[in-house]
């Protein structure tokens, strides 16, 4: 007998579709007039508090507003004072610490591995420069402009540096393809 009262009683809570159940059953049936005139007289009084309870929450709000105001504290002060809180509560957390620890560190690896390739550019045209070959052409190139500069009627300076050789190479070569700058002067008034 009792294996059966323990199947007809459930001690397991309220299940989705038992609470479906529960609200769609009709009690109002089952309960006296007098029990419905409780019921409802308790329904207005709960009514009435929330609304007062709403009433003082939104005076005390307005209270709350009035101090801060008095203290000058703003909505713009609280939310700088709340970001700078977060930040500083984020950037001690150990997961910001250890992204902040790796981070840094390849920064430092990568900043050492480009200052070894521009060290490693440099040398190479440095060692480029020096070489015979390079030698070779910066002395072909200055015996080339020498000798227009002796066709065109310029004078020798003995060689001069590379930039020199270069610079009166360039002069060179615009006076005798173009007739010198008086020519490209007449030809632009014309126009």
């Amino acid at each position: 007998m009792e294996a059966q009262a323990q199947g007809l009683l459930e001690t397991e809570p309220l299940q989705g579709r038992d609470e479906d159940a529960v609200a769609s059953a009709d009690f109002s049936t089952m309960l006296s007039e007098e029990e419905k005139e409780e019921l409802k007289a308790e329904l207005v009084q709960l009514e009435d508090e929330i609304t007062t309870l709403r009433q003082v929450l939104s005076a005390k709000e307005r209270h709350l507003v009035e101090i801060k105001q008095k203290l000058g504290m703003n909505l713009m002060n609280e939310l700088k004072q709340n970001f700078s809180k977060s930040w500083h509560d984020m950037q001690t957390t150990p997961a910001y610490k250890k992204t902040h620890e790796t981070l840094s560190h390849a920064g430092q690896k990568a900043t050492a591995a480009f200052s070894n390739v521009g060290t490693a550019i440099s040398k190479k045209f440095g060692d480029m420069r020096n070489s015979p070959t390079f030698k070779s052409f910066e002395e072909r190139v200055e015996t080339t402009v020498t000798s227009l500069k002796t066709k065109v009627g310029g004078t020798t300076h003995g060689g001069g540096s590379f930039e020199e050789v270069l610079s009166s190479a360039a002069q060179a070569s615009a006076q005798s393809s173009g007739g010198g700058p008086r020519r490209a002067e007449e030809e632009e008034l014309q126009c």
